[in-house]
């Protein structure tokens, strides 16, 4: 069992004992934790949370109420995942195989949302794995990522559709003085954007 003394897990949560929580973490209410779950430091899974077997997240994520992290995700750290926010795992659901028998879990293969560093999921957003959410990207609230998010981008919609960038910050960024320049309008941090693709500039 991991050691729990510097956790805290209230006592309608269902933690599995072979779960390992990172100092710090909090669980709430009725939220699942299932085995072999790794939960970095400082972490919140809010009420109603569940997080699957197996999942990886890191440091300092937040996964609010009723939000549903199937396994095998990987959440990297300073997640955000939205209340009601669903990461899938099947590419082709189905109840019962085509003679009809229930399926088992031999007989399909779990395929795993990734998020990166600082990227947001916004309430009641579906990530349809696989995919990849970019590093500090947004997915807007209500929106279904059928397709990898760059890093930065800001995606809405169904499907999700890149409408703009956002900074680390996690506001979206204003047109700088030249072609294919942006700023951050909180932090004033500058990016550049290339074929697509945005990156931060150095200082």
């Amino acid at each position: 069992m991991a050691d729990r003394s510097a956790v805290r897990i209230v006592d309608s949560a269902d933690v599995a004992a072979d779960a390992q929580l990172g100092a710090g973490t909090s669980v709430w209410h009725l939220a699942q934790v299932r085995e072999g779950a790794q939960l970095g430091a400082n972490c919140i899974i809010g009420r109603g949370a569940y997080v699957g077997t197996g999942v990886v997240m890191g440091d300092h994520c937040k996964v609010q109420n009723y939000a549903l992290v199937y396994e095998p995700a990987r959440l990297a750290d300073g997640v955000f995942i939205g209340p009601a926010v669903v990461l899938t795992n099947d590419t082709y659901p189905r109840a019962i195989n085509p003679d009809g028998s229930i399926k088992s879990a031999d007989d399909w293969e779990p395929v795993g949302v990734t998020v990166e560093r600082g990227a947001s999921i916004g309430a009641r957003a579906t990530c349809v794995a696989p995919v990849t959410v970019g590093a500090w990207a947004t997915v807007a609230a209500g929106a279904v990522v059928v397709k990898d998010v760059p890093a930065y981008a800001l995606v809405a919609g169904v499907p999700a559709r890149r409408l703009g960038w956002v900074g680390e910050a996690g506001h979206p960024l204003v047109a700088g003085e030249g072609p294919g320049d942006w700023v951050c309008p909180v932090t004033g941090e500058r990016y550049a954007e290339s074929d697509g693709k945005l990156f931060k500039e150095s200082v």
